[in-house]
């Protein structure tokens, strides 16, 4: 399957447009993270345990994206977008979200 952020692909054509697909992935806080996270807030630096967990969710992101897809008949997802964010759940914590959204398609 080819996914891509363009809207269109050079050298192939876009047979049909099959619909939009939306993936979401939710991860749990983790208190050592957090920890080693505000440390590096108070020194400085990057925070790789966080760089690490988002690069993992949208790699998920897109595999769940693309298993919507494969649902719909799709060989291609084109538009891509991914997005990150957070819910609330209280006082002490909160999840992380990566979304992301396409067009699936079927290419000739």
């Amino acid at each position: 399957m080819l996914l891509t952020t363009t809207d269109v692909i050079q050298g192939s054509t876009i047979e049909a447009y099959l619909g939009i697909v939306t993936a979401e992935v939710v991860y749990g806080s983790n208190a050592l993270r957090d920890f080693f996270a505000g440390i590096r807030d108070v020194i400085g630096g990057r925070t790789g345990s966080y760089e690490r967990l988002f690069e993992r969710g949208q790699r998920d992101a897109l595999q769940e994206l693309e298993k919507r897809a494969l649902k719909l008949g799709a060989n291609g997802i084109v538009g891509i977008e991914i997005d990150t964010g957070t819910i609330n759940i209280d006082q002490s914590g909160a999840l992380l979200l990566i979304t992301a959204t396409g067009t699936a398609v079927k290419l000739l």
